[in-house]
């Protein structure tokens, strides 16, 4: 799969993980007003994201609308509406479209371990995949300790919440996520490339 690297990666992600729970309410809300500016005023007014600060809640809202505007309106709902294993599809759909950074980690890295049979995902796993995208990805190079620390570390949960990553040996044990028929309905119908996202080769990309 070739991506064209020249555009800088988002990197500012860190505000929150998937937290498909609160991605829900963001959905809902937006599904009601059918608009993304009114949804935002809503959700701070009444503090719907349960936040402690008035400015956690505004990073947090940022973060998960942003995401979001990247779904399709079916994507939303099945966000809104659906399981909680559908969910955190969704949510984990949406981060992969607005993070070009994870999407490629996990269609590039993680996919290629799973093909490989090697689930135990590694420190060296991830340092290596900086270090090689920082060639054409200066960015990476220029943040501070602190911000790739906290970066690995939000990459990692969101990982554990979509289900890509399982307790185990060393930072966790790949696997790949059981996705519904109204999932892969919906990613299918947007884009199927997306399924990479979610470690599934290419080989089947075309078959589901």
């Amino acid at each position: 799969m070739h991506i064209d690297n020249q555009t800088r990666y988002n990197l500012s992600f860190t505000a929150v993980s998937l937290r498909p729970e609160l991605a829900r309410i963001v959905a809902e809300h937006y599904l009601e007003i059918g608009n993304w500016d009114m949804t935002k005023v809503r959700i701070l007014s009444s503090n719907a994201l349960q936040c402690r600060s008035a400015s956690s809640a505004v990073r947090m809202e940022r973060e998960l609308r942003q995401r979001l505007k990247c779904l399709t309106g079916g994507q939303i709902a099945i966000l809104a509406q659906a399981t909680a294993e559908d969910r955190a599809a969704m949510a984990w759909l949406a981060a992969l479209k607005h993070i070009r950074f994870a999407f490629e980690f996990a269609a590039e890295v993680l996919r290629e371990k799973l093909a490989a049979h090697d689930p135990i995902l590694r420190p060296s796993d991830y340092e290596t995949y900086v270090d090689n995208q920082s060639v054409s990805h200066p960015e990476l190079i220029q943040l501070a300790a602190s911000s790739k620390g906290k970066i690995r570390q939000v990459l990692l949960l969101m990982l554990a919440e979509a289900g890509l990553l399982a307790p185990g040996t060393s930072l966790g044990t790949l696997q790949r996520p059981v996705l519904s028929l109204a999932v892969l309905n919906a990613i299918n119908a947007d884009s199927p490339h997306w399924l990479a996202g979610f470690l599934v080769p290419d080989t089947e990309i075309g078959c589901l």
